[in-house]
């Protein structure tokens, strides 16, 4: 639930809560003054006609009490009704029969109630309509004896038709105003929380890294949220800045990476070329020296080795952090479809002749047979060649496995070695840039560039890399890569048709 909805639902909550005790208490101080007065004005009335009637004994010896019509006030509101106790004669004036309003009998509880003083007053129904109905007990002077009961019943449609109109209005009145009030109240925290929304546009605007220079606008008072407003704004301001300074310190990083491995380049060829013409030439003099000669020119020759080593291991150094310096700016390769299968024969072939020890072993690879994968074949041979250069690397005895495997709609190449393997803790940080593994791996060459220039190939590829290794067991790396076409199915010549460039990016 927002904000939004809760301020609303709490301000429309608390208005209905007053408005609610506001016309309660309206229409209850309204109903006590109405029937206040009301039943004052009919115990005045009634009490004066009660006073009236004068018992009178009859031949047989009993009381009878006839109230003296001359008596009566002169009003259509009231009847009147007396009941004879002892009798249990019940005149009604005016005549119920003529009129058709009859009071409702008087019982014996009823009678033992307004004796208590209790039922005073009641309100009851007359052939529709509503009445007030006073009860008043008829006792004989000088003996105290209760003779009979005079109600007197007085009608009230009129203060109930008025009751009755003040709860619709009240009613309809607090319904309307809830209604309204929950509407402005509505637009009013719309109108009070734009400004928070605003902040939310902007705070997913920088999260995705783009218009870092857009700032909230606020026009509002500078009360809360337009603190909040100026604070975000000079936060947005400062962000921006260290943005700006951030990006500025990478490119100008990235620049002179990629600045330094060109200038590198080119001496160390220099370098290299020099050091290999100076070789062959001391091995020419060496053929026609002395032994002490001979020597001097071993010893000369070794650190010329060493030199061209050096140099030869620098060379690598430059290109792979050229290729990172390219992949860090962003660069796009030049990609069409590629046929695996010859490029993995060219693989085999070829890795016959690294350095090793270990014995390498070319498995099934029936499965890229007719296979195209989308990418580069340049850097694609580059990424087998460096999974192959590690395994023989960290592999002195055992043998080294090259195979294929499909899965869906994917191609995987296997790449499997008997080497020292890692701990399972390891394989996160391991295509991170200059990081080592193993201690012991620090005795082997290399930058620790090459897991990650690889992962980047992968990356470009669409592709991924499944790692499975233990300690002291060897590794396992299966690159997939997502299938683009096949034709193995295809004649020779249509496969040779497919070969032609198409669909480069």
């Amino acid at each position: 639930m927002s904000i939004r909805l809760r301020l609303t639902l709490w301000y429309t909550a608390i208005l209905s809560a007053t408005l609610l005790l506001l016309g309660l208490g309206l229409y209850l101080f309204l109903h006590y003054i109405y029937y206040d007065n009301l039943k004052s004005e009919i115990q005045q009335q009634a009490g004066g006609v009660a006073s009236r009637i004068k018992p009178q004994l009859n031949t047989l010896g009993q009381y009878s009490l006839i109230p003296n019509i001359r008596d009566l006030p002169k009003t259509n509101n009231v009847i009147y009704q007396v009941t004879n106790l002892v009798t249990g004669e019940v005149i009604s004036l005016p005549d119920a029969e003529q009129t058709g309003m009859k009071i409702p009998d008087v019982t014996d509880e009823k009678v033992k109630c307004i004796l208590n003083g209790q039922c005073q007053f009641e309100k009851v129904s007359i052939q529709g309509y509503s009445f007030m109905v006073y009860y008043v007990p008829l006792v004989q002077q000088y003996t105290n004896n209760v003779l009979g009961v005079m109600q007197a019943a007085y009608s009230i449609e009129q203060y109930e038709s008025l009751l009755a109109l003040l709860r619709l209005v009240l009613t309809v009145i607090g319904l309307i105003s809830v209604l309204i009030a929950a509407s402005v109240g509505w637009f009013l925290a719309r109108k009070a929380l734009r400004p928070i929304e605003q902040v939310i546009v902007a705070t997913n605007r920088i999260e995705k890294g783009i218009d870092l220079d857009k700032r909230i606008e606020y026009t509002g008072p500078n009360d809360e949220i337009g603190e909040l407003t100026q604070t975000i704004n000079g936060m947005l301001g400062r962000l921006q800045n260290a943005y700006t300074e951030l990006e500025e310190a990478y490119g100008a990083q990235r620049r002179f990476v990629s600045d330094a491995s060109h200038e590198l380049r080119t001496p160390l060829t220099t370098i290299r070329g020099n050091m290999e013409l100076l070789e062959k030439m001391w091995k020419q003099t060496a053929l026609t020296s002395g032994e002490q000669d001979n020597a001097k020119m071993e010893l000369t020759l070794e650190a010329m080795h060493d030199i061209s080593g050096e140099a030869e291991r620098m060379s690598r150094l430059v290109n792979d952090l050229l290729s990172l310096a390219r992949a860090d700016a962003g660069f796009q390769m030049t990609k069409g479809e590629v046929e695996l299968q010859p490029l993995l024969d060219e693989i085999a072939r070829k890795a016959q002749l690294l350095p090793k020890t270990a014995e390498w072993i070319v498995g099934q690879t029936k499965a890229a047979e007719g296979v195209y994968v989308h990418g580069n074949e340049d850097y694609l041979r580059q990424l087998l060649f460096i999974f192959l250069e590690n395994a023989f690397k960290y592999t002195e005895q055992g043998n080294v496995r090259l195979d294929t495997l499909r899965h869906g709609g994917q191609i995987g190449i296997r790449i499997e070695d008997t080497g020292i393997g890692m701990d399972k803790s390891e394989i996160p940080l391991i295509f991170e840039r200059f990081y080592r593994a193993d201690p012991s791996r620090g005795r082997k060459s290399g930058t620790g560039l090459g897991l990650s220039i690889a992962k980047w190939i992968i990356d470009e590829h669409q592709g991924s890399v499944e790692v499975k290794t233990r300690k002291d067991e060897g590794t396992t790396f299966i690159i997939w890569l997502p299938i683009a076409a096949e034709w193995s199915s295809k004649t020779p010549q249509a496969r040779d048709n497919s070969l032609r460039p198409r669909n480069q990016v």
